[in-house]
């Protein structure tokens, strides 16, 4: 069945210099023919005016036609550039929709685009990530991701996977020789090269996921360590009050900012410590809680108090710890960075600023900004849970063959881990997780 013909406005709500509606499917020769009474040479800008049913002017603007399968969605495709009125726009779509489009879906031209082959699975949500990009990096990143670098990486892991598996598979033909055949094949040393293949690709696709969303850095600590100063001085703004007194912050202060790049979610919180003040007892508890959902904690400490109070270990955090040593003005002291054991400790300075630069550099090296390899790429947590599926698969392959526990529990693994890496381009799908993907696109796109 030939997919019904959808329309959308393409461009922002609001007004503009110029808008575009956009039409896919079969019946975009008619409809082109409707609007602009004539037909159109396919990719040639063709000064138009738009007419209604009555032959009445709409608007004047070019019309291009991209005849399929050379569009981006795989269909005839019609792009109408008109001006970039709400009510010019809305026109020109009602008379498409009256013509026998129908209104598109969020993300149904991009979802088009992949159904036709024009986008792997991995390069549609890149569209969608390059249009939601916030920083120069993320653009980057997502460009990458949009012309292939992602997919090429995981199409060569299955390739691999997908010989090793014609290979053992052939061996269950003959039961007796499996052994020499597997010691020929040399399968575990393949093994171990895809597992150490995948823990490469997860570590820069985790970075690519942190470049996307970004780090959520919760600034914590005892009262009147400096914590709303630091907020202040790393957001270079005066967000959040500063006084002389133990317990201003009361409740959670959040910022979004970039670093070079790497967008950061900072939120201030309440000092911890035991009080019988019930707004500042749900403050700390507010606090607590946004530690147990940081990806890095800022603990804050007076320099000029004892080192004793520098981190309470009954609190347990799933996350790294940066202790920041801070009033360092106070007793004449120099900014430093020092690894320690359990972590590192910056001394710095929220009255001078003294030491901010070495802080914002460690935060980038915790998000691994500062260690992008050439090809790096944007990424998404359903990507890093295929990859860890997909790795486990491989971990347990290699078990099965090192217990000697047969070649078919080999080979099932190998299809699993196969079967999971196929998630993250498309190779393997399925309706429902098209239809959470393609949801959160925007309209028109």
């Amino acid at each position: 069945m030939t997919p019904e013909t959808i329309a959308a406005i393409a461009t922002p709500p609001g007004q503009g210099g110029v808008g575009i509606v956009r039409v896919s499917g079969a019946q975009v020769p008619a409809i082109a023919e409707a609007i602009l009474g004539r037909s159109l040479i396919p990719r040639t800008a063709n000064v138009a005016v738009f007419q209604d049913v009555n032959g009445n002017f709409i608007d004047e603007g070019i019309a291009i036609f991209f005849q399929a399968p050379k569009s981006f969605t795989g269909e005839d495709v019609l792009e109408l550039q008109g001006h970039g009125g709400s009510i010019v726009l809305d026109l020109i779509l009602q008379r498409c929709l009256a013509l026998g489009a129908r209104m598109a879906r969020p993300g149904e031209f991009t979802q088009r685009a992949y159904l036709n082959g024009k986008l792997d699975l991995a390069q549609a949500e890149a569209v969608a990530d390059l249009i939601e990009s916030t920083t120069t990096l993320a653009v980057r990143l997502a460009g990458q991701s949009l012309q292939g670098v992602f997919s090429r990486r995981i199409d060569a892991l299955i390739e691999q996977l997908i010989q090793l598996r014609m290979l053992l598979e052939a061996t269950l033909d003959f039961p007796d020789e499996d052994v020499d055949f597997v010691a020929e094949l040399s399968v575990a040393e393949q093994l171990q090269q895809m597992i150490a293949m995948t823990q490469q690709i997860m570590r820069e696709a985790h970075q690519g996921q942190r470049i996307r969303e970004g780090l959520t850095v919760v600034i914590a600590g005892l009262p009147n360590a400096g914590k709303s100063s630091i907020l202040n001085m790393l957001s270079d703004s005066d967000a959040a009050i500063v006084t002389p007194l133990p317990g201003t912050t009361r409740d959670l202060l959040k910022l979004h900012i970039q670093i070079d790049g790497l967008p950061i979610q900072i939120i201030d919180t309440a000092g911890i410590r035991n009080t019988d003040d019930l707004i500042e007892r749900e403050g700390v508890r507010r606090a607590q809680d946004q530690l147990q959902k940081a990806d890095l904690v800022l603990w804050i400490y007076d320099a000029t108090e004892s080192v004793a109070l520098a981190f309470p270990e009954e609190l347990l955090l799933n996350c790294p710890v940066i202790k920041i040593k801070n009033k360092i003005d106070l007793l004449g002291l120099e900014p430093q960075l020092i690894e320690m054991p359990d972590g590192v400790e910056i001394a710095l300075s929220a009255v001078t600023g003294a030491g901010f630069d070495l802080l914002r550099t460690h935060l980038k090296t915790c998000a691994g900004v500062n260690m992008l390899p050439e090809g790096a790429f944007i990424a998404r947590r359903r990507h890093l849970d295929a990859l860890q599926r997909g790795l486990t698969s491989l971990d347990m392959a290699l078990v099965n063959l090192t217990e000697q526990l047969g070649i078919e529990f080999v080979a099932e693994e190998l299809f699993q881990a196969q079967q999971s890496f196929g998630e993250i381009t498309g190779k393997v799908t399925s309706d429902d997780l098209l239809g959470r993907i393609f949801s959160s696109f925007c309209i028109g796109k």
